[in-house]
């Protein structure tokens, strides 16, 4: 019994969603210390200053992480260390300029005036110098399909922050510059603990080889850029509500927004997992293959989040009191949770479309993609903002670029191979029920 309920945890899509849930958990958890700790202005300047820092982190991560697992996954252990030793080589370059860029800004601090402003421009550096060596690692643990180390990873940077934050809690110490020192200290605990197990291959940095720089370069200049496109998203959001209606309010929405972890878990982990089944599927040439499986990911759940978004909507208000305090209730981060929650059913399919397009070597599209949609989302803020004066606004924009994206997505899959819009949903429940008499059997058999 205990060998069938060992291979079960050890299952790569159970690791995979367990590590999205246990991750999603714990920043939840550091969100509701954050809110209740800080004042609405100190937490909106928290939001602002991550929003900014993670959105330029995307021109490392965006450029690397896709290329590198295609590139890397099923591939020949002598073209592995190529891929890895190109990869770092590759990073080092985009954290060097990006540290450069971060210390080359300070001459000019005296002219800026807004907080969260500051705070990047003063540690940008010091932060992607101390996330590179995990970074990496994440990169080759998702190539290798090894997910629970990508959870040991994870629980390293996540966990070791909540120590420190409820540690500055306990002392009376809890201040925006202690979170922030808090933060960086735990990425530079997670690269060490990397670096300790030898997760990074960093040693493989004297196999890179120019082809393979290239090629990871030609790839990674469109991924990058729609990784880098799709974070302006909601950080275009962050902007226009930060400057418009101040912090506060950013405080307020961000709230809201933050609970839609809920969706992103499984979004995230099918994501993980389904990367390396489209690639292998594309590089056996089985065109029928990729867009079921594509199908397959993008229909379940699709199917699974009808009731959880029915749930999450009559329950609204409970989470936002459960994490935010009484200070934020009765504010509109509710509604503007239940508004995401609306519109959560398209995430799927423009998600997988969106990857999709990037395993089936169409990067290029899905850049162009992208700028549409990215062009449309700050039409519809400016004009949701005009509007109704409040966040409102925002949240209903959202609505129109995850349209968009999911219209051109599923016209570029079309020219790969024909398939209907309507049969993504009847994949995804088949699959369910599939996977439902499957869990049912299992258990019989357990009993």
């Amino acid at each position: 019994m205990w060998q069938k309920v060992l291979s079960v945890i050890r299952n790569k899509y159970i690791l995979s969603l367990a590590g999205n849930v246990i991750m999603s958990g714990l920043g939840l958890v550091t969100m509701t210390l954050i809110y209740r700790s800080l004042s609405k202005t100190e937490a909106g300047t928290w939001v602002f200053f991550q929003s900014i820092l993670l959105l330029v982190d995307t021109l490392r991560s965006g450029f690397l992480t896709t290329a590198f697992i295609k590139f890397y996954s099923g591939a020949t252990s002598e073209r592995t260390a190529e891929v890895s030793g190109s990869a770092w080589f590759l990073g080092m370059c985009i954290t060097g300029v990006l540290i450069l860029a971060g210390l080359g800004s300070c001459l000019f601090l005296n002219d800026i005036k807004d907080e969260g402003l500051l705070l990047f421009f003063k540690w940008s550096p010091v932060y992607y110098a101390f996330s590179l060596p995990w970074f990496l690692a994440t990169c080759v643990i998702q190539g290798d399909q090894h997910f629970g180390k990508l959870l040991y990873i994870r629980l390293s940077n996540q966990g070791s922050f909540i120590v420190f934050i409820v540690a500055l809690i306990i002392s009376g110490k809890i201040t925006l510059p202690y979170v922030l020192f808090a933060y960086l200290l735990s990425n530079f605990i997670t690269s060490v603990f990397a670096f300790a197990k030898g997760w990074t291959r960093i040693t493989d940095l004297k196999n890179r080889t120019t082809a393979t720089v290239k090629e990871i370069y030609h790839f990674g200049k469109y991924s990058v850029g729609t990784a880098l496109s799709a974070n302006m998203f909601s950080t275009s959001d962050t902007f226009i509500i930060n400057f418009v209606l101040g912090k506060p309010a950013l405080a307020i929405y961000n709230l809201g927004q933050t609970l839609m972890q809920l969706v992103e878990i499984p979004l995230r982990s099918f994501a993980v997992t389904a990367m390396p089944e489209l690639a292998s599927a594309y590089n056996q040439n089985n065109r029928n293959g990729v867009i079921y499986i594509m199908k397959k990911y993008a229909g379940m759940l699709s199917v699974m989040l009808i009731p959880a978004a029915l749930i999450g909507c009559a329950l609204a208000d409970l989470p936002i009191y459960i994490i935010g305090g009484g200070k934020y209730a009765g504010t509109e981060a509710a509604n503007v949770f239940r508004l995401f929650l609306t519109f959560a059913i398209i995430f799927p399919p423009d998600r997988f479309f969106a990857l999709t397009l990037d395993v089936i070597h169409q990067p290029k599209i899905n850049f162009y993609k992208v700028l549409v949609m990215l062009a449309v989302n700050i039409g519809a803020d400016f004009a949701g903002v005009y509007l109704t004066h409040s966040v409102y606004g925002i949240a209903f924009a959202t609505i129109m670029p995850i349209l968009t994206g999911t219209i051109i997505g599923f016209w570029a899959l079309n020219r790969y191979s024909k398939f209907s819009f309507g049969s993504i949903f009847k994949v995804g429940y088949v699959e369910s029920l599939a996977l439902i008499k499957t869990l049912r059997n299992k258990r019989k058999l357990q009993a």
